[in-house]
């Protein structure tokens, strides 16, 4: 394993160390709104680990507003009784870029435990498939991931499907220049080597909405 793999490995696992903190002190409630759980979750990243700095807009996002992609800044929700919300956070740790986002339900609604559950499932088997691969166009994994939502009955709700990470600041990832993401438009090889002869670290973020009943779930993290 390289050296670089080994501290992406070491930055996702604290970022992971942060989500279970957070499920710990049961921080995720109903009657609360996106912006103060979201600052929670800021002051527990520099008290328990020392992170201040974010290499990407840090995400919460509850009921509809699940169904909104990345770049989209929709207004602050509160939080329902039996809703779903996701996180996406990407912590930078000892200038180690981590990547991850989760889903969580509360209350007891089948579908969107179903949500839930099939998002991991899926990315799970992504990964396998994804992992079986000695060479793959950006693009093939995009359209994997895609088959993958409608597999589970769900609609694939990103305009990509993941992106490079590695050290801050690592290769610029530039609106319109999808090159370094999982996107329809990226035709290159994921594992050819990055301008200095080194291997390229990419993540896998899978985003399934159900635009009839206003839901969406997030699954994101390392992939190679």
């Amino acid at each position: 394993m390289t050296e670089v793999k080994t501290n992406l490995i070491k930055a996702e696992e604290i970022a992971l160390e942060l989500f279970n903190e957070i499920e710990n002190r049961n921080l995720i409630v109903s009657g609360k709104d996106e912006d103060t759980l979201n600052e929670e979750i800021f002051i527990i990243a520099k008290e328990m680990f020392g992170i201040e700095k974010h290499w990407h807009k840090r995400i919460v996002r509850c009921g509809e507003n699940t169904l909104h992609p990345y770049k989209e800044n929709p207004p602050n929700r509160i939080i329902q009784e039996n809703d779903i919300l996701f996180f996406d956070f990407g912590p930078i740790i000892e200038n180690w870029e981590a990547d991850l986002g989760r889903t969580y339900v509360i209350g007891s609604d089948p579908l969107k435990h179903k949500l839930k559950n099939d998002i991991e499932k899926a990315w799970k088997e992504t990964k396998i498939w994804f992992d079986e691969q000695k060479e793959l166009k950006a693009s093939k994994l995009f359209e994997f991931a895609v088959a993958k939502a409608n597999e589970y009955g769900w609609e694939f709700g990103g305009e990509i499907a993941g992106h490079l990470i590695g050290e801050f600041p690592h290769e610029r990832l530039e609106p319109g220049n999808y090159q370094l993401y999982v996107h329809p438009d990226n035709h290159n090889n994921m594992f050819e080597l990055d301008a200095n002869g080194k291997a390229r670290n990419w993540v896998l973020e899978m985003h399934f909405v159900d635009k009839k009943n206003n839901i969406g779930g997030f699954y994101e993290q390392l992939l190679n």
